[in-house]
Protein backbone atom coordinates (compact mmCIF):
# COMPACT_ATOMS: atom_id res chain seq x y z
CA UNK A 1 0.00 0.00 0.00
CA UNK A 2 1.31 3.44 -0.93
CA UNK A 3 0.64 6.29 1.43
CA UNK A 4 -0.21 9.78 0.21
CA UNK A 5 3.17 11.05 1.42
CA UNK A 6 4.94 8.42 -0.71
CA UNK A 7 2.83 9.39 -3.70
CA UNK A 8 3.60 13.09 -3.19
CA UNK A 9 7.32 12.35 -2.81
CA UNK A 10 7.30 10.27 -5.97
CA UNK A 11 5.49 13.00 -7.87
CA UNK A 12 7.91 15.63 -6.59
CA UNK A 13 10.87 13.53 -7.72
CA UNK A 14 9.33 13.08 -11.16
CA UNK A 15 8.66 16.83 -11.42
CA UNK A 16 12.23 17.66 -10.39
CA UNK A 17 13.56 15.20 -12.96
CA UNK A 18 11.33 16.64 -15.69
CA UNK A 19 12.46 20.19 -14.84
CA UNK A 20 16.07 19.01 -14.84
CA UNK A 21 15.86 17.90 -18.48
CA UNK A 22 17.54 18.10 -20.86
CA UNK A 23 21.28 18.20 -20.40
CA UNK A 24 23.38 18.41 -23.55
CA UNK A 25 26.65 16.60 -24.15
CA UNK A 26 28.84 18.89 -26.24
CA UNK A 27 31.98 17.81 -28.06
CA UNK A 28 34.44 20.60 -28.85
CA UNK A 29 36.98 20.81 -31.64
CA UNK A 30 40.57 19.96 -30.88
CA UNK A 31 43.68 19.96 -33.07
CA UNK A 32 44.76 16.47 -32.02
CA UNK A 33 42.20 13.83 -32.98
CA UNK A 34 41.68 12.67 -36.55
CA UNK A 35 38.21 13.11 -38.01
CA UNK A 36 37.98 9.36 -38.68
CA UNK A 37 38.79 8.68 -35.03
CA UNK A 38 36.09 11.09 -33.78
CA UNK A 39 33.56 9.46 -36.12
CA UNK A 40 34.50 6.01 -34.77
CA UNK A 41 34.11 7.20 -31.16
CA UNK A 42 30.63 8.58 -31.84
CA UNK A 43 29.64 5.28 -33.42
CA UNK A 44 31.03 3.25 -30.53
CA UNK A 45 29.82 5.41 -27.63
CA UNK A 46 26.38 6.43 -28.91
CA UNK A 47 25.70 3.61 -31.36
CA UNK A 48 25.23 6.13 -34.16
CA UNK A 49 25.25 4.95 -37.77
CA UNK A 50 28.29 6.14 -39.71
CA UNK A 51 26.35 8.92 -41.48
CA UNK A 52 25.09 10.47 -38.23
CA UNK A 53 28.50 10.13 -36.56
CA UNK A 54 30.14 11.84 -39.54
CA UNK A 55 27.57 14.66 -39.47
CA UNK A 56 28.38 15.38 -35.81
CA UNK A 57 32.11 15.12 -36.49
CA UNK A 58 31.82 17.64 -39.34
CA UNK A 59 29.81 19.99 -37.14
CA UNK A 60 32.57 19.82 -34.52
CA UNK A 61 35.20 20.43 -37.19
CA UNK A 62 33.41 23.28 -38.96
CA UNK A 63 31.56 25.02 -36.12
CA UNK A 64 33.86 24.15 -33.22
CA UNK A 65 31.26 22.14 -31.30
CA UNK A 66 28.35 19.77 -31.65
CA UNK A 67 25.60 18.70 -29.27
CA UNK A 68 25.95 14.94 -29.67
CA UNK A 69 23.37 13.83 -27.10
CA UNK A 70 20.62 15.27 -24.86
CA UNK A 71 18.85 13.77 -21.89
CA UNK A 72 19.05 13.11 -18.16
CA UNK A 73 21.93 14.62 -16.22
CA UNK A 74 23.34 11.32 -14.92
CA UNK A 75 23.51 9.90 -18.43
CA UNK A 76 25.12 13.11 -19.71
CA UNK A 77 27.78 12.92 -16.98
CA UNK A 78 28.47 9.31 -17.94
CA UNK A 79 28.85 10.20 -21.62
CA UNK A 80 31.19 13.10 -20.86
CA UNK A 81 33.40 10.82 -18.77
CA UNK A 82 33.33 8.15 -21.47
CA UNK A 83 34.31 10.68 -24.16
CA UNK A 84 37.15 11.93 -21.95
CA UNK A 85 38.35 8.32 -21.82
CA UNK A 86 38.68 8.51 -25.61
CA UNK A 87 40.59 11.81 -25.20
CA UNK A 88 37.85 13.95 -26.73
CA UNK A 89 37.11 17.39 -25.32
CA UNK A 90 33.54 17.09 -24.06
CA UNK A 91 31.41 19.11 -21.68
CA UNK A 92 27.79 19.17 -20.61
CA UNK A 93 25.45 22.11 -20.47
CA UNK A 94 21.89 22.76 -19.49
CA UNK A 95 19.51 22.38 -22.42
CA UNK A 96 17.06 25.09 -23.32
Amino acid sequence: MISSSQTETGAATQDETAVDLPWNVVVHNDPINLMSYVTMVFQKVFGYPKEKAEAHMLEVHEKGRSIVWSGAREHAEHYVQTLHGYLLLATMERGQ
